[in-house]
């Protein structure tokens, strides 16, 4: 059995599409497992994703390798992949989530009692963006892309006192910064399916083995709170321009769900919480939803 694996061309999109092949032969020894290397429309420019498309422009090319059968499956940094997938497409699997949080990489001699004064912080959303402006309205916040250690290059190259960036992308790449601020929920709510892989595919096209091989190496908890998270996402109609954050925990049967949504100046907000079962989960989730926009929620995301 051979598995065609397409995936971004970043050190973190390989690092993590080698987790997939590791579990994948983990599970069947015999497999040959490809990588389809890619690069995105995300990755030809430096512009802000929101003026030129959002995250999909990480995944359309990954998609159109599905699309043309030159890849049998696609891995992503799943907080990446738009909340509300075309149609023909799945989310087949994902790997056991990494920590979820967003940390403050500080230049030296900086700590968290300086989160008070008017720091330069670079960030590369409007869900980042705003509640660093929730947390202090004299930041000042520009723009940064690249990848992870480009990034943190750049503190130095553009006088930064600060990099906003994900946990879980330091840990899986294994990169040590001397001066790290963890950030808190209730300061900096983390994006929806932060953390995790999610493993695509075309849901006509998947052979029978393959989606058997894929269904034994997925973790059934983050499969579950990421799709919740989405889901919620979705319903919002949430995109890149949209300050939405989602983080849903799941211990046995009991999950918690956690939604903050603000204008993009982090000046209003909007949390709400919820703590329901699985068993429950398909009309909790309405519930939770139908809260959510009657509260004003899609309006507020808008301003």
């Amino acid at each position: 059995m051979k598995i065609r694996i397409a995936t971004r061309l970043s050190p973190l999109a390989i690092l993590q599409t080698k987790e997939v092949i590791k579990k994948i032969q983990h599970h069947d020894p015999t497999c040959i497992c490809e990588i389809i290397k890619i690069e995105s429309d995300g990755d030809q420019t430096d512009a802000p994703l929101h003026l030129i498309g959002g995250k999909g422009l990480f995944v359309s090319k990954l998609e159109q390798a599905l699309c043309n059968q030159i890849a049998d499956i696609a891995v992503h940094s799943l907080k990446d992949v738009p909340a509300s997938l075309d149609k023909k497409f799945k989310i087949a699997a994902t790997l056991p989530r990494e920590e979820v949080e967003d940390v403050l990489l500080l230049r030296d001699k900086l700590n968290r009692s300086d989160l008070s004064t008017n720091l330069k912080i670079a960030t590369s959303g409007p869900r980042r963006k705003a509640q660093l402006l929730g947390i202090n309205s004299g930041f000042h916040i520009v723009p940064i892309r690249g990848n992870i250690q480009t990034r943190i290059d750049k503190m130095a190259t553009e006088k930064l006192d600060g990099l906003v960036v994900a946990k879980a992308a330091l840990n899986r790449l294994k990169i040590s910064h001397p001066n790290i601020y963890i950030f808190s929920e209730e300061e900096m709510l983390p994006a929806a399916a932060q953390g995790a892989i999610g493993i695509e595919v075309i849901k006509e096209n998947i052979e029978t083995k393959t989606n058997n091989l894929l269904a034994s190496i997925n973790d059934n908890l983050t499969f579950e709170a990421t799709e919740i998270e989405r889901t919620v996402v979705a319903a919002l109609q949430g995109n890149c321009l949209s300050p939405i954050s989602a983080l849903c925990t799941i211990r046995d049967q009991d999950v918690e769900l956690k939604v903050r949504v603000s204008n993009q100046k982090g000046s209003e907000v909007y949390d709400q919480k919820e703590i329901f079962t699985l068993d429950n989960k398909i009309q909790a989730l309405e519930d939770f939803i139908e809260k959510l926009i009657s509260n004003g929620a899609k309006t507020l995301i808008q301003n």
